[in-house]
């Protein structure tokens, strides 16, 4: 196995994904590349979203602009959770954020869903290619997807709602016409992260953003089964991330069935009495508040030094924001945590 400081933190970051002991708390952030640098907005003046996330070059860019500039010690693929619905047939325009053409409003019209498998995302493995190419084994590359439960939400609420009334109300009339709508996107989902697994990433997560908003019975039935059906098909080779805005005991609960490596926390939820819930052995990820990097300085070091104290030097921790950084996050500040992380880990062994 290669050695040498340039590597150190991409071992440190899977070594995390597996619970096993090391000196360093590995950081990334989730949305790192994207509208908050100067340079990924110089490269969308000239191109669109889709453009960049299928060009095997500007993903490739883009991907690693993020590690160029901040060093963290894990890079995720430039994309987008609904890929896979522009690949069914779904219209789907960015500007800058997702208008969905069409909506399912009944169990009739998950027929217009056409999933035509690997060759549905032809785009995917000459991208993960380039990207892996570009990033030259510095650090490892995350590959990622959207959940069942949260791809039905975006078909059924469309831009509307935003509390999911009508996902949910669809769930309720129809029970067995939404879970075949799960059961077809998990179909899909498996095969998108299979190709990029076989492309070369290193790890794969999944977002389910809109399962918080299931009582803890139906996040179960809804959202972790489908989940768990997707996990279920990775290869144990590969580290697995879930993720879902939940903060619920309850939700937390209803995640311990769920086979992921790591359980990405959010912001809202007590780290340690997260991982109480989901046992000691399971690793976790997050969970600042994305909100505090838009405050002043101090409170950017007072807060993630106080994420790093609940951890209190336990295995198994990946800080990480407990939400999608904001495009109006000042670069300086981005800056600011990932050296009070790494400056903990260097000088502390990430022990506070």
């Amino acid at each position: 196995m290669p050695q040498g400081p340039s590597l150190a933190p991409a071992y440190s970051f899977l070594r995390a994904c597996r619970s096993e002991p090391i000196s360093e708390t590995p950081i990334w952030i989730m949305r790192q590349a994207g509208r908050y640098l100067p340079e990924y907005r110089a490269i969308r003046e000239k191109h669109s979203f889709l453009e960049v996330c299928r060009t095997p070059e500007l993903c490739a860019e883009v991907t690693a602009q993020p590690i160029e500039r901040f060093g963290f010690d894990a890079a995720i693929l430039f994309s987008d959770i609904l890929i896979p619905l522009i690949a069914m047939g779904v219209p789907i325009e960015f500007d800058p954020g997702p208008k969905i053409g069409t909506r399912i409003a009944r169990r009739g019209d998950i027929a217009a869903l056409e999933w035509s498998g690997p060759s549905s995302v032809a785009h995917v493995r000459p991208v993960v290619k380039a990207v892996k190419d570009r990033l030259h084994g510095r650090v490892p590359l995350i590959g990622f997807a959207g959940a069942p439960f949260t791809l039905a939400s975006y078909l059924i609420d469309a831009n509307g709602s935003k509390d999911l009334m009508l996902t949910r109300s669809f769930l309720s009339r129809d029970t067995e016409g939404f879970a075949e709508l799960l059961d077809l996107l998990a179909t899909a989902t498996i095969d998108y992260l299979k190709e990029q697994i076989a492309a070369g990433v290193d790890a794969v997560m999944l977002f389910d953003t809109q399962a918080g908003w299931l009582p803890p019975a139906e996040f179960t039935r809804s959202a972790a089964a489908p989940a768990e059906r997707i996990l279920r098909e990775i290869p144990k080779s590969t580290p697995t991330i879930y993720f879902a805005l939940a903060s619920s005991n309850g939700q937390l609960d209803a995640m311990r069935a769920i086979r992921a490596d790591v359980i990405g926390l959010d912001y809202r939820v007590s780290l340690s009495q997260a991982r109480a819930i989901l046992g000691g052995s399971r690793s976790v990820q997050g969970n600042l508040d994305p909100a505090v990097l838009l405050g002043p300085p101090e409170q950017v070091v007072t807060r993630a030094e106080a994420v790093l104290r609940e951890n209190g030097g336990r295995p198994g921790f990946i800080f990480n924001l407990g939400h999608g950084i904001y495009p109006e996050t000042p670069v300086e500040n981005v800056e600011l945590l990932v050296s009070t992380v790494k400056r903990h880990r260097n000088s502390a062994g990430g022990v506070l």
